[in-house]
């Protein structure tokens, strides 16, 4: 029960962030401190953007063969996402 209220309370953090500050590639400039505390490691989060079609983070990730943006996850293996105003 106590995770519950733990998510609802990032929840409610992380819909206050402002995304809106990004570079000329679309990435956030500074992603906020809760989604970089959620973030599983071995992710990109110098590179990061929140599509408004989904309101999830998603990453860039620069493999051998091809770079492609992935859903960031958080150590649970969860897509860390945000609540937008309406």
């Amino acid at each position: 029960m106590k995770n519950i209220f733990r998510c609802f309370g990032l929840c409610a953090i992380l819909s206050a962030c402002d995304a809106s500050a990004t570079d000329n590639n679309g990435f956030i400039r500074e992603l906020p401190e809760e989604a970089i505390a959620l973030a599983a490691p071995n992710q990109n989060l110098q590179a990061v953007e929140l599509p408004e079609d989904d309101n999830c983070y998603w990453y860039q990730h620069v493999g051998p063969v091809e770079t492609t943006m992935l859903p960031l996850l958080s150590n649970r293996g969860r897509r860390i996402c945000v609540q937008r105003e309406i």
